[in-house]
């Protein structure tokens, strides 16, 4: 009995790793590095293209119950990126090249994984995991769009600069986290008014990479639009957003500033950091020019320009059930953002629930459908309810999720239930696992 599993992502190497340590043999599809996406910069597995971050750490946030939870289901990825970290204060984030190296050894050495090195063009027969991903090759989501005879959804994804520690000037950028939380481990470059609409002058008559046709009625998804977009939304959009000054404190001076930006460590070598917040699709010219007007960044050398490329999702409503079994054929599952899911921890979460399920599906168990009060359930109960009309992709939220009535005096108390829903969701899920 083998499983095909398409893509070697984050979502398709959990799937094989999950399916492999079941003892089923999976053939793992990868068409890098004989054709590229242009997003990805090497032929390693699970490569992070954008942030090299996670997400919050701990269970207080949505995306932090969700890593617990994998870890309570043996998720294997979620260990190696704890084992792969890098100071990011309360977040989760990695040095990208060490979690990839690691995740492609440990698929190497796999006996039960065979590894097929081309491009699937259309869907496999037989047992079939489909994680190719937000930049899938347009004969494969030809394909698909065939099978689910719907079509695809677009939005946008956008890549933030990064930048070598050694060319910031530490005269004007300090190091600190918000309020002092956790290790102050981000950069933080400081701007007083007339800096920062200079800066806002500069972004918003920035030049940008021209969209090819079909691109041009694709949305942007909203927790990831790029900074001209926030930009144009009006002058103080970014000093709420991204550039919020509040809780990032100079001590040299006391002074909390008119705006900051905060770059996060990118490697573990702490060499080199990316601008938190500063997806973009400016032209390569304009990014300099731009970057270089930050205070502390006049002379910063930059390693890897912003980009904007197009994200494909299927409309999993129409398409999957919670199990991310598809409807119309039972041995035919998705995983990652292919979903709908949006987010590296969601990438993940998904392809860990595809491959057991899998596994369970040919050992002829029942498949795994975890409840609303679970993050995972919520979220996988979320993209494939048949009710959805505007399908758009999702982060893990507490919105989703069941909620708990508090008492009348502490339904505000956010902190609270945070806490209560995790705590439900940890009780329920040690008890099953």
């Amino acid at each position: 009995m083998e499983v095909n599993v398409i893509g070697a992502g984050l979502a398709g190497s959990e799937a094989a790793l999950q399916l492999a340590k079941r003892g089923i043999k999976v053939n793992l599809y990868e068409m890098r590095p004989e054709k590229t996406t242009g997003a990805h910069k090497t032929d390693k597995f699970a490569e992070f293209v954008c942030s090299n971050s996670l997400g919050a750490a701990d269970c207080s946030n949505a995306s932090g119950l969700l890593k617990r939870e994998m870890e309570l289901l043996g998720g294997e990825l979620i260990t190696i990126a704890r084992k792969c970290s890098v100071p990011a204060g309360s977040a989760l984030a990695i040095d990208r090249e060490m979690f990839s190296q690691t995740v492609t050894q440990k698929i190497e050495a796999d006996e039960n994984i065979n590894i097929i090195k081309e491009e699937v063009t259309k869907i496999p027969d037989g047992y079939t995991i489909m994680a190719s991903g937000p930049l899938t090759s347009e004969s494969l989501a030809n394909s698909i769009k065939e099978f689910t005879q719907s079509e695809h959804l677009h939005f946008f994804d956008a890549i933030a600069p990064i930048v070598e520690k050694d060319s910031i000037n530490f005269d004007k950028a300090f190091w600190a986290s918000r309020y002092d939380k956790g290790e102050a481990s981000y950069i933080n470059c400081p701007m007083n008014k007339e800096e920062y609409e200079n800066f806002y002058n500069i972004l918003i008559n920035a030049p940008k990479i021209e969209l090819k046709d079909f691109e041009r009625n694709a949305k942007f998804f909203e927790s990831c639009l790029p900074v001209e977009v926030l930009a144009s939304r009006g002058v103080d959009t970014l000093r709420f957003g991204p550039m919020k000054p509040v809780g990032l404190v100079d001590k040299r001076t006391g002074i909390e500033n008119y705006a900051v930006v905060q770059l996060r460590q990118d490697n573990s070598a702490k060499t080199l950091f990316n601008l938190v917040g500063f997806q973009t699709n400016l032209k390569w010219g304009a990014q300099k020019e731009l970057l270089q007007s930050i205070p502390g960044l006049e002379n910063v050398n930059i390693v890897r320009y912003g980009v904007m490329h197009r994200n494909t999702f299927i409309n999993s409503p129409k398409i999957l059930t919670p199990s991310l079994q598809t409807r119309k054929r039972a041995d035919f599952f998705f995983a990652g953002q292919l979903t709908g899911t949006e987010g590296y921890t969601e990438s993940i979460a998904t392809g860990m629930l595809a491959g057991i399920n899998m596994a369970r599906l040919i050992k002829g168990e029942d498949l795994f459908v975890l409840p609303k009060i679970t993050m995972l359930g919520a979220l996988t109960q979320y993209i494939s309810d048949e009710n959805h009309t505007k399908f758009q992709p999702i982060n893990s939220n507490w919105g989703i999720v069941e909620q708990i009535e508090l008492p009348k005096k502490e339904r505000k108390n956010k902190k609270l239930k945070a806490e209560l829903i995790s705590q439900r969701s940890i009780e329920y899920l040690s008890k099953i696992v």
